[in-house]
């Protein structure tokens, strides 16, 4: 595929700088949102070390790009920009190559790599919440963008499976069921396959035990025994564990693929537990930890922190491993058996301290390159009083009741502007619950991630504005055009983007390969969501100002613009995908 429209602009105004003598990457060419959609400002920047005044330059640059037949104006503004405007035969053979790909004009990634992308972090026992909302969401996303870029990307959930909450669901099922062969510390072997709890018990179970605990420190000495047996590997314990994140994970598959997000490894940190040892045994060797009050750790403050960073403690004076000793242990194995140029950490704001401790611990014992772990952090998600969200009784929100409510919401949308009514009643929820979905998913991504949000459904879910439902009418407005078209016996042609309506959604459509590339830089899906809801305003706009199966149309006309409203559909398709969202046939 050749170059976008703007490369295209790039290119020239570079080959008219170089043939001044200056250097031709003065003639990089961007976007503007002034009276032309491409701006210069080469002139300006150059004017200082080539001796000349701006405009004399700016003056020079236009004569020699006169006769180009890619480029319709050339004009001067202001002190010696240049604004421009691509000719419609460059507009039309953009439009032409952007219909003719399968990916309508994105590419891949400049450099290609191996990332593994570790979010969702859901704990076993507990059931999803709106907390695990944004990470589950976020982390689709990039794994979708960044495989449609081209890296071969591995995503992993990794479960909180090795904690303090292990112990309690092992004491409190003992006080429930004292005679199950697991509590028998004889025992080593032999022990049922089927799980004696259910998903249900241990929702039950964990609050349980954990109320308990708070108040009653014996309780609470008898949890932390079990973990440390537990991690110290009694037969029973291990066995009763793997049974939790058995029955967890059944229960977590359900609740993520509600939200139609797929992982490629459900490892959680007990998976890697056996690697510790051997890898604190390398730190000690190499010389990077020390003993301080009883503690094992590793010092990461570095002389350029203002405030000092403390130290990463691998082992508590207490003698157990922590949270940071487990993360460390999982690097390591990322390292040896996936093998990936940078693993991507799609985890809230509060954890910047742990990771940044756990990153620079990796890259002060050679365990992995401190600029190739990244944690991609992200805002909170607040109700209207600004605090988190929560239940109206002031619980935290399941992330199953919160799905349930947006395609509830969905519903009375749909019903109040007349959409789905001759629907059988399976099409209209089928329908509801992709507007939903895109309702929440859209007004999280289209978010700078490291911003708060107000959660308002009565909002996200209205078929105006910038909302996900907004975008699924506009595709499939779209689909309705080409079914009619199809039935009046109109075929796509060549487009031809005379109007200026026509030329300004070449050339949005033409901008979508910059905003992936942008997106994929910065780790930033809103960049996408702006794209696509850009390109569905473009589309409105091109719609009611350019008849397409009107009649008095000539053929060749309904044909052009039949071709660009389905190359329209086909990247507003793509990249709804990108941000995780299903488009409906009909509504």
């Amino acid at each position: 595929m050749s170059s976008s429209v703007l490369q295209t602009l790039s290119a020239h105004l570079g080959a008219a700088f170089a043939a001044l003598g200056l250097p031709k990457n003065y003639g990089r060419v961007t976007t503007s949102d002034k009276t032309t959609p491409f701006q210069c400002n080469g002139a300006l920047a150059v004017a200082k070390a080539a001796k000349r005044a701006p405009r004399d330059i700016a003056a020079l640059v236009v004569a020699l790009l006169e006769d180009n037949p890619d480029i319709a104006l050339a004009e001067i503004a202001g002190p010696g920009f240049i604004n421009l405007e691509p000719s419609t035969g460059l507009l039309t053979k953009r439009a032409g190559e952007l219909a003719a790909d399968d990916r309508v004009g994105a590419r891949n990634g400049e450099t290609l790599e191996k990332i593994v992308i570790d979010f969702g972090g859901p704990n076993v026992a507990k059931p999803m919440h709106v907390g695990h909302l944004r990470s589950s969401v976020i982390g689709d996303s990039l794994q979708r963008l960044l495989r449609f870029r081209g890296h071969a990307v591995v995503s992993d959930i990794h479960l909180g499976d090795w904690g303090l909450q292990m112990g309690h669901l092992i004491t409190e099922l003992e006080d429930e069921q004292p005679d199950l062969p697991y509590f028998d510390a004889g025992i080593m072997d032999g022990f049922p396959d089927k799980s004696p709890v259910t998903i249900e018990d241990l929702a039950r179970l964990y609050p349980l035990a954990s109320g308990k605990a708070k108040d009653d420190p014996q309780r609470m000495a008898r949890s932390r025994k079990a973990t440390s047996e537990l991690q110290a590997g009694r037969a029973g314990f291990r066995a009763l564990l793997d049974h939790f994140i058995s029955v967890s994970i059944a229960a977590l598959k359900v609740d993520f693929a509600a939200l139609g997000v797929h992982f490629d490894l459900w490892k959680g940190e007990a998976a890697v537990d056996p690697l510790i040892p051997d890898m604190i045994a390398q730190f000690k060797k190499d010389g990077h930890t020390e003993l301080s009050d009883g503690a094992l750790i590793i010092r990461v403050t570095e002389e350029s922190d203002k405030k000092d960073l403390p130290p990463l403690i691998l082992i508590s004076s207490a003698g157990a491993a922590l949270y940071a000793t487990t993360d460390l242990a999982t690097i390591l194995d990322r390292r040896d058996n996936l093998h990936p140029d940078t693993i991507l950490y799609v985890v809230d704001f509060g954890q910047s301290s742990h990771f940044e401790q756990v990153y620079r611990a990796a890259g002060k014992t050679g365990l992995f390159a401190r600029d190739k772990l990244e944690h991609i952090k992200f805002g909170t998600v607040n109700g209207t009083d600004g605090k988190r969200f929560r239940t109206r009784a002031g619980g935290v929100m399941r992330l199953s009741d919160l799905l349930s409510q947006a395609k509830q919401a969905a519903a009375k949308r749909l019903s109040e502007a007349g959409l789905a009514q001759d629907m059988d009643a399976g099409e209209r929820a089928e329908i509801a619950r992709k507007v939903g979905l895109a309702a929440i998913k859209f007004s999280d991504l289209q978010n700078v991630r490291t911003t708060n949000y107000i959660f308002d459904l009565e909002r996200f879910t209205s078929f105006e504005g910038k909302t996900g439902p907004y975008l699924l009418y506009a595709a499939v407005r779209i689909k309705s055009l080409l079914r009619k078209a199809e039935t009046a016996g109109v075929k796509p042609g060549s487009i031809m983007p005379k109007h200026k309506s026509e030329q300004k959604l070449v050339l949005v459509l033409d901008g979508f390969n910059r905003a992936l590339a942008a997106a994929e830089t910065k780790r930033m899906p809103h960049i996408v969501c702006e794209h696509v809801y850009t390109l569905a305003q473009s589309f409105s706009k091109f719609y009611a100002d350019c008849p397409v199966l009107q009649d008095g149309v000539p053929g060749d006309v309904k044909s052009s613009r039949l071709a660009l409203s389905t190359l329209t559909l086909k990247q507003l398709e793509i990249g709804l995908d990108l941000l995780g969202i299903e488009t409906p046939e009909r509504m």
